[in-house]
């Protein structure tokens, strides 16, 4: 599908009060193969999510140390994540020392995550994606890990007020950039 009908397609799905503040923009230079093609999502005409076809490096490392030093960022852990880690500790390990082991590997697992999905947000990923949300439902596009079906599902149309209030607990795991949809789409409510 060229890109003008796959931009168009996605237009028509935005709900209401953001038809006309998000846009969807794509250039690619044809004669310079050498100049990487951008993609990106605008919302009141200013650039919120870049994707490039060269996409820059991020380092795990780093990023997992940005989770854990973020007092913002609650990163819930499970009665069975402590049991784990209790099990494969043997249970020599102090009680309150067995939730920061399963706070540290709970937030090494996000980094991952995190850094899988950022090195991922390309312009030939973004045409993929977008294809994808058109031909799946909207429950798949809001439950998968991928960044950019959240983002076209959490902007369309066909979620409605109370799904959206009801999502707020959802939310506070994802992305930064899915967080900051979520905010918009909350505020058109």
């Amino acid at each position: 599908m060229s890109w003008s009908k796959l931009k168009k397609q996605l237009e028509s799905f935005l709900c209401p009060a953001l038809d006309g503040r998000v846009e969807y923009s794509a250039t690619a230079y044809r004669y310079l193969p050498d100049k990487a093609g951008i993609c990106y999502i605008a919302v009141d005409k200013k650039n919120i999510l870049n994707m490039r076809d060269i996409t820059s490096s991020i380092k795990w490392y780093q990023t997992e140390q940005e989770i854990k030093n973020d007092s913002d960022i609650q990163i819930p852990i499970s009665n069975e994540e402590m049991e784990a880690v209790r099990k494969d500790t043997k249970g020599t390990v102090p009680e309150d020392r067995l939730k920061v082991i399963a706070r540290n590997r709970k937030i090494s697992e996000y980094a991952k995550e995190l850094l899988s999905a950022q090195s991922s947000l390309s312009k030939s990923n973004f045409i993929v994606v977008a294809n994808q949300f058109l031909s799946t439902s909207i429950e798949e596009s809001i439950e998968s890990n991928d960044i950019l079906l959240n983002i076209l599902a959490l902007v369309d149309r066909r979620i409605g007020k109370k799904r959206i209030l009801n999502m707020s607990e959802k939310m506070k795991l994802k992305h930064p950039i899915v967080q900051y949809f979520y905010e918009l789409r909350l505020s058109t409510l």
